[in-house]
């Protein structure tokens, strides 16, 4: 590189001679043997530091990328000795006449430098269009100060680094030091696509499709590598919305990708106005990527689409044994069942991987598994957390007060998540069909009743993250806009099978309505939707609801478990009593078959003892049934009603 570097600079200014001398030949009056003879030997020097170069110096490279004209290129070179030679800069002043004009002019350039042509002004032309040259402020355009880009005089001396104007818009991304056997053969297919493209006078976009940004850009990246290009990233909301600004932001890309060598990858997943995205896409002409989750449609730019998925099962059981090393032995028996639980990018299994390896003491090497289990959890929440509210399970199978059948309902739920790699990978049925592999649960029953309860006790038993999502921030009345919302909580939970819990839901899944209008026929579309989402969502999705009998037919054929929540009899009442309380709190004489005869669910007895409990507390009392009588009136007036007689008689 240093030889490079140094025979790059001596051609350079064997180049510049060239034009010092024709600038000399305008200031003399010198007689033409002796201009003829000055010029063979700047011309010679030109020659001989071009021959010491094992590879195109950056001057020609340059000129060759932007397809400089004879002239174009000396006016370049003049600019630039300006900058790098004094003396350049004095006899242009004396070229001129003037001793405050010490810069080029386009009136200079004309009378001065050979082949000269006018075109060479104009704003498309290269040395304006691609910003090699900057006009400055003057009476008129040929006696305007010239002068050359600063990131270009440097690239012409050698030294490359990235335009500072495009710091804070564009970051770099480094290849993976290694990548899956199915994503490497797609990074090789998209490298040779990429070397035809950068062939074309119209090349089309390479659109990478999936629901993993860092898998997206790490294949990308590699593609790049293995060219010897770097790749460059933005994100389409940092594309400006002007169009002044996006198109020198274009020009100034472009540049810089022909002066570097890099490939542009354009991240459009959080995309909120399409508008610019597009101008910008049709307008870059190098070598430019997109990430998208879903299929991007460009009607003025042909563009190539690859899908690029997660790494195999049998990819992500060897990415787990290289990442864990020997640790791997220790939990060969859970492995199968983490790769049919989390379905991890290879980054996520290596970050995991490193969790545990730090963590894990020899206090702890007993129960590597579950300790692997938990670190691959927090792998897959990351993208969910912004979507839904985490809900840390604390309730088990003893804090539920149901009926038999209930319960009996919920553990086949839980059984079918825990046996699903053996059902479906094993025994074959996912061979058989993709269709309906997803586990889905009605809790259907009035508030209160115990359906947010049992989903904890699920995620407690499942050892799995359970996450609500709020339906008021899903449901849009804009088209379209429910749908990407559903796409982006399932796809998200899709990394780590967590359970869904959509409270209320009849608030979207009520009946479908006949189609009378456009409003009906988008309502329908979204439902459905919603129901092809759940029969392939790899984890438990469960949907509460009061009104069971507001759900569509179809919808209920469709999901796997309706469980019942019944309201509690005074029997179950009586039992929730008894385990409303924690073996902390201090009671006395509570008489649970008293209790019992109160009619309200199980939400509103928990209300009701907590409230009781805060007013023993203040009271520096255990908790009395007196201190329960007055929290029931309390809890009752939210409800606009008043205890009966028959419910309170002998509480206090």
């Amino acid at each position: 590189m240093s030889n490079w570097y140094e025979a790059n600079q001596r051609y350079l200014m064997a180049s510049l001679s060239v034009i010092r001398e024709a600038l000399q030949r305008h200031v003399d009056s010198r007689s033409d043997g002796a201009v003829s003879e000055k010029r063979d030997k700047a011309a010679q020097a030109v020659a001989e530091a071009r021959s010491s170069l094992t590879s195109s110096p950056a001057l020609d490279s340059l000129c060759e990328l932007f397809g400089l004209s004879s002239f174009e290129r000396d006016l370049l070179l003049l600019c630039a000795g300006v900058e790098l030679d004094s003396g350049l800069a004095s006899l242009c002043s004396t070229a001129q006449g003037d001793s405050r004009r010490g810069f080029p002019t386009f009136s200079l350039a004309l009378a001065v430098l050979r082949e000269p042509h006018w075109s060479a002004l104009m704003p498309t032309a290269a040395l304006r269009r691609w910003r090699l040259i900057e006009v400055g402020d003057g009476d008129t355009l040929t006696g305007s100060p010239l002068r050359i880009d600063e990131r270009v005089l440097h690239h012409l001396t050698g030294l490359s680094y990235l335009d500072p104007r495009l710091h804070g818009l564009i970051e770099r991304v480094s290849p993976p030091a290694e990548l899956p056997p199915s994503q490497r053969e797609l990074a090789d297919r998209i490298a040779g696509l990429a070397i035809r493209v950068a062939e074309a006078q119209a090349p089309p976009l390479i659109n990478l499709c999936g629901g993993d940004d860092v898998e997206k850009r790490g294949v990308a990246a590699f593609a790049c590598a293995s060219l010897g290009i770097q790749l460059y990233l933005i994100k389409s909301a940092d594309i400006p919305a002007g169009f002044n600004e996006r198109e020198a932001l274009s020009r100034l890309w472009e540049r810089e990708a022909a002066l570097g060598g890099m490939a542009l990858l354009v991240s459009c997943d959080e995309l909120e106005n399409i508008r610019p995205l597009r101008s910008f896409l049709v307008s870059v002409r190098s070598l430019l990527l997109l990430a998208s989750r879903e299929p991007f449609h460009l009607p003025d730019r042909d563009l190539i689409r690859f899908d690029v998925n997660r790494p195999k099962k049998s990819e992500q059981e060897s990415l787990w044994r290289d990442s864990l090393g020997p640790l791997a032995a220790q939990v060969d028996g859970h492995l199968s069942m983490l790769i049919s639980q989390f379905s991890l990018s290879a980054q996520a299994v290596r970050a995991a991987s490193a969790t545990i390896k730090a963590r894990l003491s020899s206090a702890d090497e007993s129960a590597p598994g579950t300790a692997l289990w938990d670190a691959c959890r927090a792998q897959a929440r990351v993208r969910l957390d912004n979507l839904g509210q985490r809900i840390e399970p604390a309730a088990i199978w003893d804090d539920l007060v149901l009926p038999d059948t209930q319960r009996q309902t919920l553990r086949d739920i839980a059984a079918h998540v825990r046996r699903r790699p053996k059902v479906y990978d094993e025994w074959g049925f996912a061979a058989k069909s993709a269709r309906g592999l997803g586990i889905s649960a009605l809790f259907a029953g009035p508030s209160g009743t115990g359906k947010t309860m049992s989903a904890e006790v699920l995620a407690n038993e499942l050892r799995l993250d359970l996450y609500r999502i709020d339906l008021s921030q899903v449901v849009s009345k804009y088209i379209g806009e429910t749908e990407k919302n559903l796409r982006l909580v399932f796809d998200a939970a899709e990394e780590g099978g967590a359970i869904l819990l959509f409270d209320e839901a009849d608030a979207l899944f009520g009946k479908r309505s006949e189609v009378k209008d456009s409003h009906d026929r988008y309502a329908n579309i979204e439902v459905s939707y919603l129901l092809q989402r759940m029969e392939t969502y790899r984890g438990l999705s469960i949907l509460t609801t009061n009104m069971k009998q507001a759900l569509d037919t179809a919808f209920l054929r469709r999901i796997r478990f309706i469980v019942p929540f019944p309201f509690p009899d005074a029997e179950h009442r009586s039992e929730i009593w008894r385990r409303i309380f924690p073996a902390t709190t201090p009671t006395d004489r509570l008489d649970y078959e008293k209790l019992g005869r109160l009619a309200v669910t199980g939400g509103n007895i928990r209300n009701i003892a907590l409230n009781a409990a805060f007013l023993a507390a203040d009271c520096e009392q255990p908790v009395r049934m007196w201190h329960l009588l007055r929290a029931a009136h309390t809890e009752y007036s939210k409800l606009d009603k008043t205890p009966s007689d028959a419910e309170v008689r002998g509480w206090a």
